[in-house]
């Protein structure tokens, strides 16, 4: 393209100017195998890296294609290290392949098949891996008869070498369930219940021929959607494909309550059939969903982690891991236990603080469904937002105390400005008719606002039968407004919330942020009496940021997963008259 909208430079980092008409199209090509590394307001950096370039691969996109895209939107030819090296990385996947082992000398069940003797004899001498690669075929050097205990073990050695293995080994069935999905649910017995477009394309290659015999590696990988678009559904509908006994992980005895309200609504499965185990009760069924704390609770320090016994304590063919991109470590090594059964992870991000993006890639599996979340609120299945960073002046006191704390601290003291709450309450104001979530992280600063904002307080102390009681009540629209910890960042269903008002977050959290906006954007139903409403299935979503503080630093990052998925924050100073602070 003359005049393209992307700069491409040979450290492999990719500069996509924001004004240019060719931006939109750019980006939706870049998010397919590059990753977004910071996005202030004119031109956003992207960067190639063996992960988005296998994440890619594994989606179907071929080297080709993503080279064709740079050169289409580069405004000067792509440095030719640049594209050696993303040729390279491409073809890197495809290269090693786990399958079942058919020689009978030979009691394992599992080989790894090579495609060149050169590559399977610098795999043998690679640390990490040479435990696992001892015994190589007789009849075949390019193949190694592997423990099958040793699956995901061998799985992450070798993406951490640099060479992700495609899995071609299979499942085991697991117990049979007889589970279908209704075609109206129990909510709303008259209306009838089928499956999004695009949830029945997540389903369709998740599945694929999971259920059949022969070489195929569907059966596992991680479905990326926004929150609010039906990730529970397309989990249910999965379930229902595999038709197997399956164990699904949550983060919060919120969300296990939620999965199972929405198993029983839309499917066919009776109560018996469904279990909850989690801090308070502990049940086991055909569906059983667990939380990740009682899995990686123990007695003490030094204990075992007793409760992952529950991944093998049942014939589960099919394990759910619900917000994957929380997985604790515990059961990341669990799941390397158990890469027999077919393993599903559902997110709205695959960014982890910790890093470990490539452990979710080697045991949970590749993405398998990525849609944009501009393009689901193009289509009108989530909302359209608006997000605003709300640059707060902090008080000279305030301000001089700042200063003179440690790093650290001085994230806090920013965070508890405390001309936070006018702005809040002036906020609410403009938008009277609005179900509000106040968010934050501190609690003292969230009982203070609860208490200035007459309004109920939801922290990490509050026990759950109240919660559970406070959620219902905002959902039915008897409260106008609740403040909440970071508690409901995850698997907490309010679909009427249209207002989000952040007053601190997690330093700089990409993950929480993503998630605190997905509270916002199940599609709003029309209002009553309302006729043409230009504001209809609209979210705002408000961020309260301390002028001239390190908190902007930390917000920076907080944005940039949510401006690679094509959301744009308009920066405004408090001081600015309500007009420009509502547009």
């Amino acid at each position: 393209m003359p005049d393209g909208p992307l700069i491409i430079q040979s450290d492999h980092t990719l500069l996509l100017e924001v004004d240019h008409a060719g931006y939109a199209d750019a980006r939706n090509d870049l998010l397919g195998f590059a990753e977004l590394v910071k996005s202030p307001e004119h031109v956003h950096t992207y960067r190639i890296t063996p992960l988005s370039v296998w994440n890619a691969r594994a989606a179907g996109l071929t080297a080709d294609r993503m080279v064709e895209a740079l050169e289409w939107h580069a405004r000067f030819p792509p440095p030719g290290n640049v594209i050696r090296e993303l040729r390279e990385q491409a073809q890197r996947y495809g290269r090693l392949r786990l399958v079942k082992a058919r020689d009978a000398d030979f009691s394992e069940d599992l080989r790894l098949q090579v495609d060149s003797v050169e590559l399977a004899d610098q795999l043998a001498k690679t640390k990490g891996l040479d435990a696992h690669l001892t015994q190589r075929s007789k009849d075949d050097p390019t193949v190694f008869h592997l423990d099958p205990a040793s699956r995901g073990h061998v799985k992450q050695a070798l993406i951490k070498a640099g060479y992700p293995a495609e899995d071609y080994a299979g499942y085991t069935g697991g117990a049979a369930l007889d589970l279908s999905l209704r075609a109206a649910t129990k909510q709303r017995p008259g209306e009838p219940f089928a499956l999004r477009p695009y949830q029945q394309d997540a389903v369709d290659a998740f599945s694929g021929a999971a259920k059949e015999s022969g070489e195929s590696t569907s059966g596992s990988g991680v479905i990326v959607l926004p929150c609010g678009s039906g990730k529970t559904v397309i989990g249910i509908a999965a379930m229902a494909a595999a038709g197997t006994a399956t164990l699904i992980l949550a983060p919060s005895t919120t969300a296990v309550r939620q999965w199972i309200a929405e198993l029983l609504d839309k499917t066919t499965l009776e109560a018996h059939q469904v279990a909850e185990y989690s801090g308070t009760t502990k049940d086991i069924a055909e569906v059983t969903v667990a939380t990740y704390q009682v899995l990686t609770s123990r007695k003490t320090r030094d204990a075992a982690h007793s409760h992952l016994e529950l991944f093998d304590r049942e014939d589960w063919g099919l394990i759910v891991y619900d917000e994957v991109h929380l997985l604790p470590a515990p059961v990341f090594a669990a799941t390397a236990t158990i890469q027999s059964r077919r393993r599903l992870g559902l997110t709205a991000t695959l960014v982890r603080e910790d890093g470990r993006e490539e452990d979710v890639f080697a045991l949970i599996g590749p993405k398998k469904a990525d849609v944009p979340w501009k393009t689901l609120e193009g289509q009108g299945w989530i909302a359209k937002a608006r997000c605003v960073e709300v640059r707060v002046e902090m008080p000279e006191p305030r301000m001089r105390e700042y200063h003179a704390a440690d790093r650290r601290s001085m994230f806090r003291i920013a965070s508890e400005n405390p001309a936070k709450a006018a702005q809040v309450k002036r906020i609410l104001a403009l938008h009277p008719d609005e179900p509000a979530l106040v968010i934050g992280m501190y609690v003292d600063q969230l009982k203070e606002l609860a208490a200035e904002l007459d309004a109920p307080l939801i922290v990490g102390t509050t026990g759950q039968r109240k919660r559970d009681a406070l959620f219902e009540s905002f959902r039915k629209g008897e409260i106008p407004v609740l403040v909440v910890s970071k508690v409901a960042n995850f698997a907490v269903d309010l679909p009427d919330a249209s207002l989000a008002v952040q007053v601190s977050g997690t330093f700089g959290s990409r993950q929480e942020e993503a998630q605190r906006l997905g509270r916002l954007l199940r599609p709003k139903a029309p209002k009553e009496g309302a006729g043409h409403d230009p504001e209809g299935n609209q979210a705002h979503f408000y961020s309260l940021v301390s002028r001239d503080t390190n908190e902007q630093e930390f917000a920076l990052n907080r944005q940039l997963f949510l401006c690679e998925q094509g959301y744009q924050y308009r920066l405004v100073d408090a001081e600015q008259d309500d007009a420009v602070l509502r547009a």
